[in-house]
């Protein structure tokens, strides 16, 4: 891999103001050690204006001179302030979902439809999502919609209706690394609804029923055929048996007479009529 091509997203990341660990300097130490005696002097009633309570799903970003402290979020549990130096600002940890609303994409294949869908994410640094980014919640939320119109317009009709869930998991992985650097993490993409005009509908359910008659006529057909090959094997296996011609008689009459018909049908061998028929000739 170029080495050229790294440097540059590495300049980016080390620029990005949740990444910088510069100090106060002197005189903002100064100011803190002076709030720090004011504490000490007004305790114990500063101490109600020093803690400060952070829930188990919060955590919390302070700020001390309008710089973030180091390393990490402050939480959950009780933190420690210092009045007129430090401010916080809490955020929330739990997974947020956003539901995003029917785009109008022109597809592939020049279809109009109508998609909707929802993106399930979570803040998994507090810090980056409050230093890189104005509104994190917002950017996601018109990130998310510019990339699923961004993906649907690259696909047909017939992948959006069948691979729902690869472009799903395709968004999902593109928000991911959008949203990578503003402390994001996105668990889950959805794509609830896809609506399509009224006439692509009539014609795609009319397709839809010729392929099924089509089926249907290929079936009867085959079912023909075999009931022809299975009829031609019987009739040869009769002609080798007149017995069996007389029992088939027997059984179709059995056949019929269990139904409670009042028809009668006596089976006669044409033989017979053959014979009758050279008798009276003979005489």
């Amino acid at each position: 891999m170029d080495p050229k091509r790294e440097t540059p997203k590495k300049n980016n990341t080390e620029h990005l103001i949740a990444d910088r660990r510069e100090g106060i300097g002197v005189c903002g130490w100064i100011l803190v050690s002076i709030s720090f005696l004011l504490v000490v002097i007004t305790f114990p009633f500063s101490i109600w204006a020093c803690i400060k309570v952070v829930r188990e799903y919060e955590r919390a970003v302070v700020f001390r001179l309008g710089r973030i402290l180091p390393k990490k979020s402050k939480g959950p549990g009780l933190i420690l302030i210092l009045p007129c130096t430090d401010t916080f600002i809490r955020v929330d940890l739990r997974t947020v979902t956003c539901n995003i609303p029917p785009q109008e994409i022109l597809t592939k294949d020049a279809v109009t439809t109508q998609v909707d869908g929802v993106v399930y994410y979570r803040i998994h640094s507090a810090v980056s999502a409050v230093a890189n980014v104005t509104d994190v919640h917002s950017a996601t939320f018109l990130l998310a919609q510019t990339t699923l119109r961004n993906v649907l317009g690259t696909k047909s009709l017939a992948q959006l209706l069948a691979g729902r869930e690869e472009i799903a998991h395709d968004i999902q992985e593109i928000l991911d690394g959008a949203t990578e650097q503003w402390g994001i993490k996105v668990a889950r993409v959805e794509i609830k609804d896809i609506r399509i005009p009224v006439a692509m509908q009539r014609t795609m359910a009319a397709e839809a029923e010729a392929a099924q008659e089509a089926r249907a006529k290929v079936v009867a057909a085959e079912g023909e055929r075999n009931a022809s090959k299975a009829l031609k094997q019987a009739s040869v296996v009769l002609a080798n048996s007149p017995a069996g011609l007389q029992l088939r008689y027997l059984q179709t009459l059995t056949t019929l007479a269990a139904e409670n018909n009042s028809t009668i049908v006596f089976p006669l061998p044409i033989n017979m009529f053959e014979n009758l028929g050279q008798k009276n000739r003979g005489g």
